[in-house]
């Protein structure tokens, strides 16, 4: 069996299409968000900074459906090469795009508290993943959203 737990699969995107602001690794100023596998979910933290504000205190809304957005496809990754027993290294490489974003703001998010981005999968479909995604500050859900994945074409790989 393959152990996924402990490895964040954005670690292993080829560095061609690793640039993402939101998961990439090769980008300095971006998030680089990291989902690991936690049983059957997946998860993600993130700590946002003061310039990460929307009204004094609050988290910009912009940041978290970044983030649902971003945990989304990386869920689709994880799920895609647990589906197929392969590991995170493996090619061809697993990296998807978003197709549809979907983002209900719950309850004010407060700055100065670590997120926690929970993802499950809600569909796999040929090319497709559909996955939903709780964000939580200090275990109070202030964020949900649904994210339709999709296999990147090969038109944007740079190759």
């Amino acid at each position: 069996m393959i152990e996924y737990k402990n490895l964040a699969v954005q670690d292993f995107y080829p560095d061609d299409v690793a640039h993402c602001y939101g998961c990439g690794k090769l980008n300095e100023h971006g998030h680089q968000i990291k989902s690991f596998l936690d049983g059957e979910e997946t998860v993600a933290y993130f700590m946002p900074k003061e310039f990460h504000t929307a009204i004094p205190g609050f988290v910009y809304g912009g940041l978290i459906a970044s983030l649902i957005d971003c945990h989304g496809t990386g869920t689709a990754a994880i799920i895609s090469y647990k589906n197929e027993n392969r590991n995170y290294d493996s090619l061809p490489a697993f990296r998807f795009v978003t197709a549809h974003l979907e983002v209900d703001y719950l309850k004010p998010t407060p700055l100065g508290i670590e997120l926690e981005l929970r993802g499950k999968v809600v569909e796999v479909k040929g090319k497709k993943v559909v996955t939903e995604i709780l964000v939580s500050a200090n275990g109070i859900i202030t964020a949900k959203g649904k994210v339709v994945a999709v296999l990147m074409p090969e038109s944007m790989s740079g190759k």
